[in-house]
């Protein structure tokens, strides 16, 4: 529904509130009046530019959450639980008043409740009104970005992730692949297999923080990581005993010559990293829309970082170098390229425009990966 739908379901009192919020000049005693102005002032661009360039950083991570979830409806509890995860700092926390937050997005006419007795308990977002923020903040983000052109080189993987996962279950079935304690392909297999794929990675060297983003991201390095867990997860392969194996799905696969798609790796990023990053479908969303032509890393990573929260050893930035861009690569969404006078450089795939946008994950759709403390040794992100 669009805001005059939502409008004209609301009852005199709610639409005086969202009147005064606006200072609307109009007769309180008049549905249809009411109605009229506020959609005259919304319809402000000045009006509504301003509204969103006056928000706290806490409102705009609450607002970033609902405008990518093709969702129609949230639930108190649901919109309470996101509107608590935008305090990034102790800070940030102690300011956070999640009610306050709902209820000011409602005096703004952003969110409605419902209007029949089944949905009078769940929120809404008007659609029309997720397309506008969505333009707005795209427009002021933009300013921001640095476009240098096209840079003299530039790295796309295209879809090798998806040979590559065809070449590691080919290498499952012809090899004899032993497991250590942890699970983990020993080295010298482990080595054959990663110079055998199209991107070449080398081995995770002793490190005790690698957690939060795979099953087996402490044993393999980022893109083979998500590799071996997208196969493990999706009953491709399995760990029996010391040995890694194919099942009986995956030796299917692989006799039929059966290629995974782009879209379900993709899918499965998202559920995979989401534990660690909450928004990141929403960062992904960002990226695409902001980097249809060549911008840069840095000035990207200004707009976009203030939206990610840090994760234990992970910074705002690591996470957007890292865990965002650098695995969108992998996944042929972005190129990566080096401009000679700003540097890294990244631009939208065809390819990526095309999955992310017919893609969705649902908010509560992730992988739940074992519980892991990283102990004293290891900075923490602020509680």
């Amino acid at each position: 529904m669009n805001l005059a739908d939502l409008l004209g379901y609301a009852d005199i009192l709610e639409l005086s509130k969202i009147a005064r919020n606006y200072e609307c000049d109009c007769s309180s005693n008049s549905k249809n009046a009411l109605i009229q102005s506020i959609l005259s002032t919304l319809g402000r661009r000045d009006v509504f530019e301003k509204q969103i360039g006056g928000m706290s950083i806490g409102d705009l991570r609450f607002l970033n959450s609902l405008m990518f979830d093709p969702r129609n409806s949230f639930s108190i509890e649901e919109l309470m639980a996101r509107a608590r995860q935008t305090g990034y700092t102790k800070e940030e926390q102690e300011a956070c008043n999640p009610r306050e937050t709902i209820l000011k997005f409602k005096q703004r006419g952003w969110i409605f409740n419902g209007h029949s007795p089944e949905t009078k308990h769940l929120y809404r977002m008007p659609d029309d009104l997720k397309r506008r923020f969505c333009e707005v903040l795209a427009r002021q983000y933009r300013i921001r970005l640095i476009t240098p052109g096209e840079p003299a080189g530039y790295r796309d993987e295209r879809q090798l992730i998806v040979d590559d996962i065809s070449f590691f279950l080919e290498a499952v079935h012809h090899r004899e692949l032993l497991l250590s304690a942890d699970n983990g392909i020993y080295k010298r297999q482990l080595q054959q297999i990663l110079d055998g794929m199209n991107v070449r990675e080398e081995p995770v060297r002793n490190t005790p923080w690698r957690f939060g983003y795979g099953r087996m991201f402490k044993e393999y390095p980022n893109r083979f990581s998500l590799i071996y867990d997208y196969c493990y997860y999706n009953g491709l392969i399995e760990e029996n005993g010391r040995r890694l194996v194919l099942t009986e799905k995956g030796l299917a696969a692989v006799t039929g010559g059966e290629k995974q798609k782009l879209s379900d790796v993709y899918r499965f990023w998202i559920r995979l990293y989401k534990g660690a990053v909450p928004n990141l479908q929403t960062l992904v969303h960002w990226v695409e829309m902001l980097a249809k032509e060549w911008v840069t890393v840095d000035s990207l990573g200004e707009v976009l970082c203030p939206l990610i929260k840090p994760y234990y050893y992970d910074s705002p930035q690591s996470i957007f170098e890292q865990r965002l861009l650098q695995m969108m690569m992998h996944l042929g969404l972005v190129r990566l390229g080096e401009d000679e006078r700003y540097g890294k450089v990244v631009q939208i795939t065809a390819l990526g425009s095309g999955v992310i946008r017919g893609t969705s994950v649902a908010e509560d759709d992730r992988i739940a990966l074992p519980e892991q403390a990283p102990g004293d040794r290891w900075p923490r992100a602020a509680d």
